[in-house]
């Protein structure tokens, strides 16, 4: 399929009339719905906005890339948009976009019609190209370009490939190649930005008359797969990706790993890091880096991956699970008492769902560290740390009285024990013979991981944190109204420090913890309120500030302020990092006071929401609905008023 079978005359704007990233979507996305690509406006635009929200599409040079793929959409096209005066779209480069190419792919799309999206990509990097369709007045102008640009690229394409085969052939030439660079890359949706970095890597290195190969992972799945033979001769590796790219075939080899936009933005950069070999060597058994200052800035910034990690993949248990347990607990108290089925179901499925948080935390933790054969030691370390002796039964802890279990912050223990251990039994076995490597994850790893985790478990893990996690739950417990209301504040001020960093993961994280140990401890309850209203300040104070503050805000502070609302009830913290990250001296001091003051309000009334997560929604859980709401809405307002009025107003 060639590009102009992509596009088309009728699915262009030659001169856009939007003024901001917002209207002009809108504007594509309504010529999207006229011309029969799309079936359903509204949900096409949130579709583009969830891309746009985990990282912008405007790649810089003046170009912005909007795309999606899924069952709204009825037909793969790419529309053409033209901005004379330019957008703001909060480029990677801060640079207005002139050019956009919304790229549109059905849920069932071909390979063919991917591969062309691919290629118009590619065709992008192309600064001749950009700037004829900057000057282009008409559709048919488009399409000649790309047509014309697409058939040099298949001829320079068609030439190298004949060359490398000729190469291939040679083999008294072999001694006198170029120097060969491979590469990944890959981005999340795998549409455009895989294809738009690897054709900038690949230019890169002709610039230096290197040779570089790119394997691709996109939409249509590896392309251009590296072979053992490349990897082999090739002096170093380029990794542009945004996915979890197979690592251990480039071992030994000089590596270096960044986001897919820089591929797309650093080409050069990343292919004389490796030439000038001022990058590491990878190792597959995570031995030490080369440099000391490298090892310490790796290591803390492991710890918080891997943890990460296990989180993350822990949350939908923890999330769903405690969402059911509190719905079961409002059936037992208004709609049937204790043995009514539907609270049966409703607790059983929220206990079990509970039941799987510390396996999975501790099992990824260690999948992160030590890959696939870490999982199963980690799975059960965390297992073990998550009950405790059963008479007659299971016996996870060396004290056969214990009558607690290590509990979240043993599985975290677990976790990175599992992973480690799996790292040290990769450089204790790996002198071993070829004709006998099959036995290491088939035999050694399994049965060694299993015995070792299981009894660094039983006689360490378990006897210490036990007992800490009795002795914090006493704590917890036993805390007197002034003691508890400095706790909220300080955890529902952590929420607001980062909006969704290390600090505010921390405290979701510890009440989170605690409140999975005992769902049933009003103190827990208290917990996850505090961080609840914590996180929910940020969001509130920017949409309360841009509201009835507009002098003090930009148009685009304004428009984000809308969305706060809705982010603000859901308790979406990160709808705030716009704009702390506009103005960091004003913005996070206000909420980090408003969200302790909010905080300690929770303390002092006592509001439980035995719900993890849900913001405003879940405020039927709550023991005291109006001062769960009082509360937020104190906090909020705090943190408005300080912000509005310590800000200058804007310049206009």
């Amino acid at each position: 399929m060639r590009i102009k079978d992509i596009l088309s005359t009728e699915s262009m704007i030659m001169d856009l009339k939007a003024t901001n990233k917002e209207d002009a979507i809108k504007e594509m996305a309504e010529l999207e719905v006229a011309t029969g690509i799309v079936n359903n406006e509204d949900e096409f635009i949130k579709s583009i906005w969830a891309r746009e929200n985990e990282s912008t599409t405007g790649i810089g040079g003046g170009i912005a890339m909007p795309h999606a793929r899924n069952e709204y959409i009825n037909k793969a096209r790419v529309l053409f948009a033209k901005s004379t005066a330019g957008i703001d779209y909060n480029s990677l480069d801060g640079a207005p976009v002139n050019l956009f190419f919304m790229i549109t792919a059905p849920a069932g799309a071909d390979n063919t019609h991917l591969q062309a999206l691919a290629k118009l990509s590619g065709l992008l990097i192309d600064p001749k190209l950009v700037e004829a369709l900057k000057a282009a007045t008409k559709p048919e102008e488009v399409i000649d370009l790309f047509e014309k640009a697409e058939t040099a690229k298949d001829e320079a394409d068609a030439a190298a490939k004949a060359k490398r085969e000729a190469e291939k052939a040679d083999v008294v030439a072999k001694t006198e190649e170029k120097p060969l660079i491979v590469g990944v890359t890959a981005c999340i949706n795998g549409i455009a930005h895989t294809y738009m970095a690897q054709e900038a890597l690949i230019k890169a290195g002709e610039k230096r008359g290197i040779e570089v190969r790119i394997e691709t992972n996109g939409s249509e799945g590896v392309k251009d797969k590296l072979t053992p033979e490349e990897i082999k001769r090739a002096v170093g590796v380029v990794i542009a990706s945004d996915k979890k790219v197979d690592m251990p075939r480039f071992d030994g080899k000089r590596l270096t790993n960044h986001p897919v936009v820089d591929g797309i933005n650093k080409p050069d950069e990343l292919i004389d890091a490796i030439m000038n070999q001022t990058t590491g060597v990878y190792h597959s058994d995570a031995s030490e880096s080369e440099s000391a200052t490298e090892t310490k800035q790796g290591v803390w910034g492991s710890i918080y991956k891997n943890l990460m990690s296990g989180i993350s993949h822990m949350l939908p248990f923890v999330i769903g699970g405690g969402i059911l347990m509190a719905i079961s607990f409002i059936v037992e108290n208004y709609a049937g008492g204790p043995k009514s089925p539907a609270f049966i179901f409703l607790n059983s499925a929220g206990n079990l769902s509970f039941a799987f948080m510390v396996p999975i935390l501790a099992a990824y933790i260690a999948e992160s560290i030590g890959d696939l054969p870490a999982l199963m030691p980690g799975l059960v370390g965390g297992y073990m740390a998550s009950i405790v002796n059963v008479q007659g039964g299971v016996q996870v802890n060396v004290q056969a009285n214990a009558t607690s279990p290590a509990g979240f912050l043993g599985g975290i223990a677990a976790g990175f024990i599992a992973g480690y251990l799996m790292l040290g039994l990769k450089k204790a076995f790996s002198k071993m013979p070829k004709s006998v490597e099959g036995m290491k994850p088939m035999l050694i790893y399994p049965i060694l991981g299993l015995l070792l985790i299981a009894a660094i478990m039983f006689y360490i893990v378990n006897p210490i944190f036990s007992s800490l996690n009795l002795a914090i739950s006493h704590f917890l417990n036993g805390m007197g109204t002034a003691n508890l209301a400095v706790l909220t504040a300080i955890l529902a001020g952590m929420m607001s420090i980062d909006m969704g960093g290390p600090f505010n993961k921390a405290a979701y994280v510890f009440a989170s913890g605690a409140f999975a140990n005992d769902p049933h401890s009003a103190t827990a309850a208290v917990l996850m309120a505090s961080v609840m209203v914590g996180g929910m300040i940020p969001p509130f104070a920017t949409a309360i500030g841009t509201t009835f503050f507009k002098n003090k805000y930009t148009a685009d502070e304004r428009r984000a302020g809308i969305s706060n609302w809705i982010l603000g009830f859901s308790f979406i913290t990160e709808g705030a990092i716009p704009f702390a990250a506009a103005d960091p001296g004003h913005v996070i001091p206000s909420c980090v006071l408003g969200s302790a003051v909010s905080g300690a309000l929770v303390g002092l009334w006592h509001i439980q929401v035995p719900a993890p997560h849900g913001g405003l929604w879940v405020s039927p859980l709550a023991n005291h609905i109006l001062l769960y709401f009082l509360a937020t809405i104190i906090g909020s307002i705090v943190a408005a008023l300080v912000l509005s009025f310590w800000k200058k107003p804007v310049e206009k």
